[in-house]
């Protein structure tokens, strides 16, 4: 499949995950690549049309069952974020929050009238979610959320605001995490309702190429049934950020492949001092390395991927492969850019974007810290989180 498969991991996959991965890499390369330069330059993209695009190939949901969904495998699952976030971490950001927080909060939790209302509009792209957990004062301690919500006879009232959501500016629906006297429960929050606004976010220096926004609810009232009715409290919408690590966990890998590829090809073609760079020991010494913990990475993904299938993958586990991936591609995505010397921070190569979207990555879904106490608790048994 490429030099960078040392350890012949691709023999691991079937013919079907490798047709997937063909396919999603086509579109990259046709749809995601000629443009995404230009998008991040210009801090816009067009989110909709490629919303449409994706779910035609079935990529929105695709590993849900029903309502429109592929009902792919999680390796196919993770094989496509990976090639979506070789394009760009903002565009595979679009896909997960579309498919494994907003989509898969309603195909879990929701009702049947739900589902049918949302999501087969999401699956094909033509209704756009986004998952309201983070707020302003609130990032890695959700169980502190201020955004409440209260009965008003048979409606509900929600009151509060939500930050560094991704999608918002272009939302159709938003599920929304507020706490209430029974505790935390989820809404499906139309966002063409009264009360709700979404203000995107400028001048971001990383994702770029990705819509996000801020969305405040000022006593927004919504039916009974706009409760999720099977989500009840914080451990809801924790398997929700489980449900879209996996995706990262292998996401990050595209980043780290695509800097990596850049750089060998970079490398081998760039002369100095009257032979390539790729020549030179310190230069083999950072690809082997490099390429190593690639290898690793995809060891580890492909084995998070088949525990998934099996039913059998803990979130401590997710935690594992979104610390030690993103990490490891954030190093390799820097290291690259050595190699490309000051060509390193141009916008004709990808390794700089790629570095600054993989910041971001880093902190969303759990910043590091958080993984490693979610690790931590598991090897000692003892909650350090206060």
């Amino acid at each position: 499949m490429t030099p960078l498969d040392l350890l012949d991991i691709d023999a691991s996959l079937s013919e079907e995950e490798r047709q997937i991965r063909a396919v999603v890499r086509q579109l990259v390369t046709d749809r995601v690549r000629p443009h995404v330069a230009g998008w991040y330059e210009d801090g816009e993209v067009p989110a909709r049309e490629l919303a449409r695009e994706f779910g035609k190939l079935g990529l929105l949901g695709m590993h849900l069952t029903g309502y429109g969904c592929a009902g792919a495998s999680a390796v196919a699952y993770g094989l496509a974020c990976l090639e979506l976030e070789a394009g760009d971490s903002g565009v595979r950001s679009l896909v997960s929050v579309q498919g494994s927080l907003a989509m898969y909060a309603i195909w879990r939790f929701g009702s049947e009238e739900q589902k049918q209302r949302w999501l087969p509009a999401m699956a094909t792209g033509e209704a756009i979610g986004c998952f309201g957990l983070t707020e302003p004062d609130h990032g890695s301690d959700p169980a502190s959320m201020a955004t409440r919500a209260r009965r008003d006879g048979d409606d509900w009232i929600l009151t509060g605001g939500k930050m560094w959501i991704t999608n918002a500016p272009i939302a159709d629906v938003a599920v929304i995490w507020a706490r209430t006297d029974d505790g935390v429960r989820g809404f499906a929050v139309p966002m063409d309702t009264p009360g709700v606004t979404a203000r995107e976010i400028r001048h971001k220096m990383s994702l770029r190429a990705s819509l996000t926004g801020e969305i405040t609810l000022d006593d927004v009232r919504l039916p009974a049934d706009a409760r999720l009715p099977e989500a009840t409290g914080l451990k809801a919408p924790l398997s929700c950020l489980t449900e879209a690590r996996h995706g990262i966990v292998w996401g990050a890998l595209g980043a780290a492949r695509d800097c990596l590829e850049t750089a060998l090809e970079y490398a081998t073609t760039r002369t100095q001092f009257g032979r390539p760079l790729a020549g030179f020991q310190l230069t083999q010494a950072k690809l082997a390395d490099m390429a190593v913990e690639w290898n690793k990475g995809m060891l580890l993904a492909l084995h998070l991927g088949r525990l998934a299938e099996a039913g059998k993958l803990r979130p401590e586990q997710v935690s594992v492969g979104k610390l030690n991936n993103v990490r490891e591609a954030l190093a390799i995505a820097r290291q690259c850019r050595t190699i490309l010397g000051a060509n390193g921070v141009s916008g004709e190569y990808p390794v700089m974007r790629h570095a600054n979207n993989l910041e971001s990555v880093l902190t969303y879904e759990g910043t590091s810290e958080i993984h490693q106490l979610v690790i931590g608790q598991r090897l000692t048994g003892l909650s350090a989180f206060a």
